[in-house]
């Protein structure tokens, strides 16, 4: 009877390891709270970011008191980490894309937006919208700036999902911060909607 029980036992166990499946959702909110404030930082030319309270590790979850919790909690303990994943978005190479994002916000894309010439993509990049609203003489030094800034914005998108060991975050970071782009766009600047029409705030 008692290998039976055993038996039993063991094979539940089995089964029970088998389905558990570990998955590592996108931190939405997180990404959205430390998109809101590097763009602001960006736009409004302030101070450096601060650090995102979401670098910090989260203390890990209390561990349950059931012998059936405390078993997969030796068995699988990271099913614990994959509750509340976590967003870096600092790093070195973040840090330095911050700053000449924020020189050419300050010099160069303001007035640029204020005029109308350049817009935010639906993608989280930045666009030329109408280049008769820039001197011809102008032109190429206004598409070398949307072209360097598109880098950036291509190299951070990449750089915040690698540093999070998740690459495959690249998009849905790209995503959350084009939401942020638009959202932080002053009245009067131009975005494309999702179809890639261009509306004005």
């Amino acid at each position: 009877m008692r290998k039976l029980v055993y038996g039993l036992l063991t094979t539940l166990l089995v089964a029970l390891v088998g389905c558990v499946t570990i998955n590592v959702y996108f931190p939405e909110a997180a990404a959205q709270k430390a998109a809101d404030q590097f763009i602001g930082t960006v736009l409004d030319n302030s101070a450096p970011a601060q650090p995102a309270k979401s670098d910090q590790p989260a203390p890990p979850p209390k561990k349950g008191s059931q012998p059936s919790a405390m078993l997969l909690d030796l068995l699988i303990p990271a099913a614990y980490a994959a509750d509340t994943p976590n967003l870096r978005i600092q790093t070195a190479t973040t840090e330095a894309i911050h700053g000449r994002m924020q020189a050419r916000f300050r010099d160069t894309l303001t007035p640029l937006f204020n005029s109308g010439a350049v817009g935010f993509t639906q993608d989280g990049l930045v666009a030329v919208r109408d280049a008769g609203k820039v001197p011809l003489d102008q032109r190429a030094g206004v598409s070398a700036a949307v072209a360097d800034e598109n880098r950036d914005r291509n190299a951070l998108y990449r750089e915040v999902a690698n540093a999070n060991n998740h690459p495959e975050w690249e998009a849905q970071i790209r995503a959350t911060f084009a939401k942020g782009w638009i959202e932080r766009a002053r009245p009067g600047w131009y975005y494309q909607d999702p179809s890639g029409a261009w509306k004005q705030k």
